[in-house]
């Protein structure tokens, strides 16, 4: 199994209310992807880190390989969510992908 894990930090742009809105995208969008994509078996969105987090919301999902990752990077329904509800809104974003043992 491999894993996928991203942290996002969140536009400073953005208002309060902008941001729990923009979270609430993200998570429904990604969220949304499982059953749609071969080869993923779970993903979660995180959006509600503690007061001593550096990153806004983090995704955790799981692969049956890294051949699924590198499908899932390309699928068409990851690239619309990634497109119109992550991107335009993240200033910085760190991955860490791993096998999982």
């Amino acid at each position: 199994m491999v894993k996928h894990i991203i942290l996002w930090t969140l536009k400073d742009t953005l208002s309060d209310e902008e941001k729990i809105a923009v979270k609430k995208g993200i998570k429904e969008g990604l969220e949304g992807l499982k059953g749609k994509i071969p080869g993923l078996l779970d993903i979660h969105v995180e959006t509600e880190g503690l007061a001593s987090s550096n990153a806004d919301l983090m995704l955790d999902s799981s692969f049956e390989d890294e051949a699924a990752l590198k499908g899932y990077a390309v699928h068409p329904e990851h690239v619309a969510v990634a497109d119109e509800k992550v991107r335009p809104y993240t200033a910085v974003r760190s991955c860490l992908d791993f096998v999982a043992s």
